[in-house]
């Protein structure tokens, strides 16, 4: 199943981390529809994604938005993020319900959504009984992006990421002992050029 719902609360109701005046709603009306029998239906993605449930796809756009909310902090007069920031409380309820979830997909994608939730001084203190889970369950995921958040919350919150350093995300880092000088293209470098470009 793949809902139009489903693309428009990713596509339009939080595009590019904006949160708009309708995503305060929207977001209100996920937290409440988590607990739904039918969010543990199958969702069809595109090919080579991994297979999931409804329930973690609205997390993970809970989790969108709470990195929204963290990113708007600045903006201190824009209603929309006042508004989100004074339902953290109610998200993190919501997607806390799921952490220990039988199903590996939603426990991460619950655990996403409550980390960035745990800034607001209200919710501080869940953060050390959600740090076993953390490590165990967003540092061993098969997606790089829990892990890398899974790393960026621990270390923030001073508690110990050693051993899941090894497992960031691959395609930033190269194990290379080569410098930039070894390579005939790094900049400055003529080597290999055989005439100007025509322009």
């Amino acid at each position: 199943m793949r809902t139009r719902a489903l693309d428009d609360v990713h596509g339009i109701l939080h595009h590019q981390n904006t949160i708009y005046e309708a995503t305060v709603p929207a977001a209100r009306y996920v937290a409440a529809v988590l607990s739904d029998p039918r969010t543990l239906l199958p969702v069809d993605k595109a090919r080579g994604s991994f297979p999931g449930r409804m329930r973690a796809e609205l997390l993970t756009w809970i989790a969108s938005v709470a990195d929204g909310v963290r990113d708007a902090i600045a903006f201190d007069d824009y209603p929309p993020a006042v508004a989100m920031r004074g339902m953290r409380p109610l998200l993190f309820s919501a997607a806390s319900t799921y952490v220990d979830d039988i199903d590996r997909h939603v426990s991460e994608a619950a655990l996403a959504a409550c980390i960035p939730l745990l800034d607001d001084a209200r919710l501080m203190h869940h953060r050390a009984s959600l740090v076993p889970s953390i490590r165990d369950v967003l540092g061993t995921s098969e997606l790089w992006q829990h892990r890398e958040r899974a790393i960026d919350a621990l270390d923030d919150w001073d508690e110990d990421s050693s051993g899941l350093e090894g497992q960031r995300n691959p395609f930033l880092f190269c194990d290379t002992d080569l410098s930039p000088d070894d390579f005939p293209w790094h900049p400055g470098s003529r080597e290999g050029l055989h005439e100007e470009p025509p322009f």
